[in-house]
């Protein structure tokens, strides 16, 4: 087999998080599946679309459980695997936990594809599941038309001191750590306009794992009122559904979301993926973005893989918050406020 360079992208018709069946689609089958009653011992399920689920063990420790797997969203092999394994185990940080085991989900197509691809995705992965101290266990794979890989991983909590999204409370600030235009940026490696090279500073966020618990004293770790991250159902559907959990309303300055250098000329010059779409559609009825441009519209909505984390924090201690978190990411920001409960969920300011 020639172990000239391929370009993963060009493998798939779409990539990262951005392949997700679109959040309405995906309701509408699970309210037809009937699931066992849930056991006391688990305290987060599926029911309230957080980022995984919590099982306790005992009055300090509960396990942590998530999966995510995703198509080729880059056309390097050992970055596509260094991204899917931050994006995977940024979904036990967003708990407040900490990646214990990571098993690989693994779809490759041995008659088409070099082995040499399948090596380097599965190298970068265990780089990066090293790097957060977590250990590479195991998984399972399969002969498929085209690539896929993702990781299923357990951490663990203190059950009293984590994190949902159901827990943010009437004036706290929020917080937002990572860039947004991860979707956008990612469609023009698929369209050919731009090269790895050219958005660098995109993929080296999305290779970032969301250890930020890890900056944070005990104090500022129990400030953190509730989380999220924000991947495939962009701005507009993460924070929705944080509010809804919460039964809050969400006030954001949408100036202040981050955003990388590149991100509104890729949006201006429609790079857009189909959960574009699907995002705006999914959260129309419940978020207020009467005033934003069409520009800061496509923002909000655009499908982030391997996203910031989303914090509603204690108001008293937010910018001591993004201090630390700055040292870490560069980017993260006060991107606005928590309301009692209003018309809407998220209101765009």
């Amino acid at each position: 087999m020639s172990s000239e360079k391929i370009a993963l992208t060009q493998t798939v018709q779409k990539g990262g998080c951005a392949a997700k069946v679109a959040a309405s689609e995906l309701r509408r089958i699970l309210q037809q599946v009937k699931f066992p009653a849930a056991h006391p011992a688990l305290l987060v399920d599926g029911r309230l679309f957080d980022d995984a689920a919590i099982y306790k063990i005992n009055d300090e420790i509960a396990l942590v459980q998530t999966l995510d797997f995703f198509t080729p969203i880059v056309d390097t092999p050992k970055l596509f695997g260094e991204i899917a394994a931050a994006n995977a185990l940024s979904d036990v940080y967003a708990m407040g936990g900490k990646p214990l085991t990571a098993m690989g989900i693994l779809a490759f197509p041995l008659a088409t594809m070099a082995e040499h691809v399948i090596v380097d995705v599965l190298q970068g992965a265990s780089d990066k599941i090293a790097e957060a101290g977590a250990n590479f266990v195991g998984g399972h794979s399969i002969d498929d038309d085209t690539l896929k890989f993702g990781l299923s991983v357990t951490g663990f909590v203190n059950p009293g001191q984590a994190w949902t999204n159901a827990g943010a409370n009437a004036g706290d600030h929020l917080i937002l750590t990572k860039a947004l235009g991860t979707g956008t940026m990612t469609a023009t490696l698929k369209s050919q306009h731009f090269q790895e090279d050219d958005i660098m500073e995109a993929l080296h966020s999305m290779a970032t794992i969301n250890n930020a618990i890890d900056c944070m004293t005990q104090d500022l770790q129990a400030a953190v009122h509730a989380a999220t991250d924000i991947t495939g159902f962009g701005f507009s559907g993460h924070s929705m559904q944080l509010a809804n959990a919460s039964q809050v309303t969400l006030r954001i300055q949408t100036e202040k979301l981050p955003r990388f250098t590149k991100t509104f000329f890729c949006l201006e010059n429609s790079f857009l993926t189909k959960a574009h779409r699907t995002n705006s559609e999914y959260t129309a009825a419940n978020i207020d973005v009467s005033n934003l441009n069409n520009l800061y519209r496509l923002l909000i909505h655009d499908p982030q893989t391997s996203g910031g984390l989303l914090l509603s924090v204690s108001s008293e201690v937010s910018h001591s918050m993004v201090q630390v978190l700055r040292t870490r990411f560069k980017s993260a920001e006060i991107v606005g406020e928590v309301l009692p409960r209003q018309d809407k969920a998220v209101v765009f300011e």
